[in-house]
């Protein structure tokens, strides 16, 4: 399985789950890429624990909620995204 997100994934399934994109997807994009390949996660598996905080990513989450792990991927997420223009 190869360790890939594009932008229409992202942007198909957002919409299909959720409604119109409300998030620049160019930011979004690359700030998956960018945290993954710092945390040496899956590109997919980021993705989906940032829009869901669903359980993709080993030691993110604990009974439903973020550990200082997850929090920390997701203040770097946060980070990376604010940082991409």
């Amino acid at each position: 399985m190869r360790n890939t997100i594009s932008k229409k994934y992202i942007i198909d399934y957002i919409t299909s789950n959720y409604g119109p994109m409300r998030h620049d997807i160019y930011r979004m994009y690359h700030a998956i890429i960018d945290t993954a390949k710092e945390y040496k996660l899956d590109k997919k598996a980021l993705f989906h624990y940032i829009i869901e905080r669903s359980n993709t990513i080993v030691g993110a989450t604990s009974y439903g909620f973020d550990t200082a792990y997850g929090r920390e991927i997701r203040d770097t997420f946060e980070m990376n995204y604010h940082h991409n223009s």
